[in-house]
């Protein structure tokens, strides 16, 4: 199978369902800025703590079902979906991580070790993820518990860089103003 066909040439790419759209459609911003924030987290992994790591591989597995899900306007039942127990389990995690670390008092720095500030990094793309997924919603029908997800990601990996940072030894530093 060849990687090129020569069928985005003209600006146009096929949803799943084999339809042509424009590559600047809402619906191709928004699976594209998943993709990118899925290349961000693959970039963090390995970052030294196996339960982070595990945690990073599910995150790049659901970020795969946030596509597929934006890429197809008209899903049937037996196709992926981002569902509630998605979002729950990044929940689950936060809830869970927290107890590792202190009180958030005042705005940081997206900085700290190396996985800690790529999972910032991570963070950043993947608040822009959920504004292309937000504009989808507005011209397009497409799944909201996608959005939900991308919410309460960005919010994850918050507190993976966070926990990195901590366990790696590095302080937090807040801005000055």
């Amino acid at each position: 199978m060849k990687i090129y066909t020569k069928r985005g040439d003209e600006g146009k790419t096929d949803l799943s369902n084999m339809s042509r759209v424009s590559k600047a459609s809402h619906r191709i911003e928004a699976y594209g800025s998943v993709d990118e924030v899925n290349a961000l987290v693959g970039v963090v992994r390995p970052t030294g703590h196996e339960d982070i790591d595990e945690k990073l591989r599910s995150i790049q597995n659901h970020l795969h079902i946030v596509q597929a899900d934006f890429a197809n306007p008209d899903p049937d039942a037996d196709d992926p979906v981002v569902r509630p127990e998605h979002v729950a389990l990044l929940e689950q995690w936060m809830d869970e991580l927290d107890a590792e670390l202190e009180p958030l008092r005042n705005f940081i720095l997206p900085s700290g070790s190396e996985p800690g500030a790529k999972l910032h990094h991570a963070r950043a793309v993947c608040r822009r993820a959920e504004r292309r997924a937000v504009a989808l919603i507005n011209e397009e029908e497409a799944n909201p518990e996608a959005v939900k997800y991308l919410n309460r990601l960005s919010d994850a990996l918050f507190v993976l860089a966070r926990v990195v940072n901590k366990r790696e030894g590095v302080p937090e530093e807040s801005p000055t103003y």
